[in-house]
């Protein structure tokens, strides 16, 4: 795209320089004709042409809203983020021009270059990989293609696949996922955060947008995050947050509190914002077994920094003793041992490679996948009720309940070395002693015994 003297506000903007560009018509209120018509008149004239054209044909109210955004203030149009090599696998004839539906990372890399390398190289552009993973084989065969494509790949994303002539096929588009995989070779779409055609910013940052995707029984991050005192703060204090400003700097645009952006991503007196949402976290709790990422010192040191804006020193080291203390407990009780019972039953044909044949491997599924996620990052962000009822406690009642059961039933005494582990002397039984000063508990308590 050749850069004209109308564009370098907007290049001025990204840079990092703050611009306050005066809105076209009033805070809510639908721009007017006439608005549009003088916001278009600052554009390309190929650009005015689908502005003239959708205005009053197919899709008006994204003229609306793309009036209602930045990039109109500044003279960026349709064309500017629709236009397409002709050589692009997606690119069709338009009216004379040649042009894509879709806007990919790549193209929004023409201007944003650093947040789009950014966001290339961040986990968000990966989640594609579940195309080759055990979830995909739960969403694809067991479920069926048709569920996976309207769940899975609407987070995750697919593979936008072109039938010809630049139409996208049908079974694969539309789809906004966050690790999409797009014809023009790039990964992700930023619409999926800043919301086409406002590309608001206030939008990105609200944990709302984080909760697309990020909620649900295995990674209720947006759940947690609105039982913690981050969310209520926030969710009480949001007329103070300066959502819309340029700028969004911790302690300088804003002090009430934090968002997912706010920690994860957000610019601080001492860090610059990134695109590269997993940059901050030490902790993989995805897999069965939690593992520490490689350069997890680094990443942690870079959150505890964000932390320190609001926390003691001792307030956050105390905090991450007690979030580790929790993962290991769940590796070294549950998962570790889960997995090797699990091993041993595929050792001895008591089960075999296929997933999700065999009832046990369902329990062991939803153990690790489910709840085990649910407790991990129910402390990673202050959830306590995910710690433990939708966590802890259902991990245990599975445990216990439902897979050590399974597994003897298969395989009788490969659960032996786990009923002898320090971790479960509680299974022997409660002490005479015990017993009584849990009955005088209840007794003071409730004026009852327990059932």
């Amino acid at each position: 795209m050749k850069y004209e003297p109308r564009l370098l506000p907007f290049i001025v903007v990204l840079c990092g320089v703050s611009l306050a560009v005066a809105p076209a018509f009033a805070q809510g209120e639908a721009p007017r004709t006439s608005d549009i018509s003088k916001l278009a008149s600052g554009t390309s004239k190929e650009s005015q042409a689908c502005i003239a054209c959708h205005q009053s044909g197919t899709a008006p109210l994204a003229v609306q809203q793309w009036a209602s955004s930045r990039h109109a203030q500044v003279g960026i149009g349709c064309y500017e983020c629709h236009q397409a090599d002709k050589t692009r696998p997606d690119a069709f004839d338009h009216y004379g021009y040649s042009i894509s539906v879709m806007v990919t990372p790549k193209s929004c890399g023409t201007c944003h270059a650093q947040q789009a390398d950014e966001f290339q190289s961040s986990h968000h552009a990966q989640a594609g990989q579940i195309l080759g993973s055990l979830d995909n084989v739960l969403g694809e065969d067991v479920e069926g293609p048709a569920a996976a494509a309207m769940g899975c790949k609407k987070c995750h994303g697919s593979e936008v696949k072109v039938i010809g002539k630049g139409k996208l096929d049908p079974a694969t588009w539309p789809n906004e996922g966050i690790g999409r995989l797009n014809p023009d070779g790039s990964k992700g779409s930023c619409s999926v955060c800043h919301s086409r055609h406002t590309f608001s910013l206030a939008i990105a940052r609200q944990p709302e947008s984080c909760g697309y995707c990020h909620l649900g029984p295995d990674h209720p991050q947006a759940e947690i995050y609105d039982e913690s005192k981050h969310g209520v703060t926030y969710r009480t204090l949001i007329s103070q947050m300066n959502l819309n400003a340029s700028s969004w700097v911790l302690g300088k645009d804003y002090n009430a509190a934090p968002t997912c952006d706010t920690c994860h991503m957000g610019a601080t007196s001492k860090l610059a914002s990134t695109h590269d949402v997993g940059a901050r976290i030490s902790w993989n709790l995805r897999p069965e077994v939690a593992i520490k990422q490689k350069d997890w010192e680094k990443r942690r040191d870079e959150m505890k920094s964000v932390c320190a804006n609001c926390h003691a020193t001792d307030w956050i080291d105390n905090f991450y003793f007690q979030f580790d203390g929790v993962v290991d407990l769940g590796n070294e009780k549950f998962f570790k041992p889960a997995k090797d019972v699990m091993a041993k039953l595929q050792q001895a044909g008591k089960i075999t490679s296929t997933p999700f044949d065999a009832s046990i491997k369902w329990t062991y599924y939803e153990l690790w996948h489910h709840q085990g996620r649910r407790a991990r990052m129910g402390a990673s962000m202050n959830g306590p009720d995910y710690v433990q009822w939708h966590g802890f406690y259902e991990i245990a009642k599975i445990f216990y309940g439902e897979f050590l059961p399974e597994a003897e039933h298969l395989m009788p005494g490969v659960t032996a070395n786990i009923k002898e582990s320090s971790y479960n002397q509680w299974m022997k039984g409660l002490s005479a002693e015990q017993r009584q000063k849990i009955r005088e508990f209840y007794q003071q308590r409730y004026e009852q015994p327990p059932e």
